[in-house]
């Protein structure tokens, strides 16, 4: 397909080159998370799921900020509009039921998902960086578990996924603290793949996702769903599960022709080093 850009309610999608780049652009209120830009990731994923050749997204924000948490005007909007026979525990569940829809979609993506973090990843935003499998983040950027500070439970998923990705005992810290986990401490804990400064941010994250591009698309597909279900799953499990997928991986055009290759002396098709 040609490249496109698609403008949603609150963000830009651009596909272009196998890269599909989803960017918040309501940079007035630090991209926080509103109403809008949720049903925008419902758009995008409709986008993406639909276009065999996007191979590889990044997730970013405009303005200096990834994302500053949930848009709490919106929040207050519907405290307002309790009405009869609603409380408002039952809306609140709805609407983050409603964020499970697509969070699931995003996390079971079966391309390699990137977010290039410039700014505030607080509340929402953070949870957002955690579904990706790469995490690229300014020298300015850092990170919040917020949702302490205005009394509610860390949610999209942040409950299950940073336990895994920090431990445990930092995710406990992290979230009853709400305090700020900066670019540098993210790396240490290994939630961040790399720092860069806030001007080449955007062009290193889509490097990254260009020697992405040419990765073979059932095996990482193949990997990426295993590598999700990995922490709860017996080891028998995951052997059998490895069997069946290599069956399934080892019958792809990409395979045939990167064994052709080797044998003929000639380069694959995927080599993550020669396309630095």
């Amino acid at each position: 397909m040609e490249d496109r850009d698609i403008q949603l309610r609150h963000s830009m999608l651009r596909i272009a080159n196998g890269v599909a780049e989803l960017t918040h652009q309501q940079p007035a209120s630090r991209n926080a998370f509103s109403n809008e830009l949720r049903a925008d990731y419902f758009d995008m994923l409709d986008q993406i799921e639909a276009d065999r050749s996007v191979r590889v997204l990044i997730i970013t924000g405009s303005g200096g900020s990834f994302c500053a948490g949930g848009d709490l005007k919106s929040v207050k909007r519907m405290q307002e509009e309790v009405g009869p026979g609603t409380s408002g525990p039952e809306l609140m569940c709805r609407r983050v039921r409603t964020s499970h829809q697509w969070l699931r979609r995003l996390r079971s993506l079966e391309i390699p998902v990137i977010a290039a973090v410039d700014g505030a990843a607080a509340g929402a935003g953070f949870s957002i960086a955690l579904v990706a499998d790469f995490v690229l983040a300014s020298d300015r950027a850092f990170f919040s578990m917020s949702f302490s500070k205005i009394g509610l439970v860390p949610d999209m998923g942040a409950l299950y996924e940073l336990p895994r990705v920090v431990g445990l005992s930092l995710a406990k810290e992290l979230m009853y603290t709400a305090r700020r986990l900066s670019a540098a401490e993210a790396k240490a804990v290994g939630m961040v793949h790399a720092i860069h400064s806030a001007d080449s941010l955007a062009d290193e994250a889509r490097k990254f996702a260009a020697r992405l591009v040419p990765a073979p698309p059932a095996a990482v597909a193949l990997t990426k769903r295993l590598l999700n279900r990995s922490f709860e799953t017996p080891y028998e499990t995951m052997l059998e599960l490895e069997t069946q997928a290599q069956g399934v991986a080892s019958a792809s055009a990409f395979h045939a022709d990167a064994i052709a290759a080797f044998v003929g002396g000639k380069p694959g098709g995927f080599d993550w080093e020669r396309a630095r």
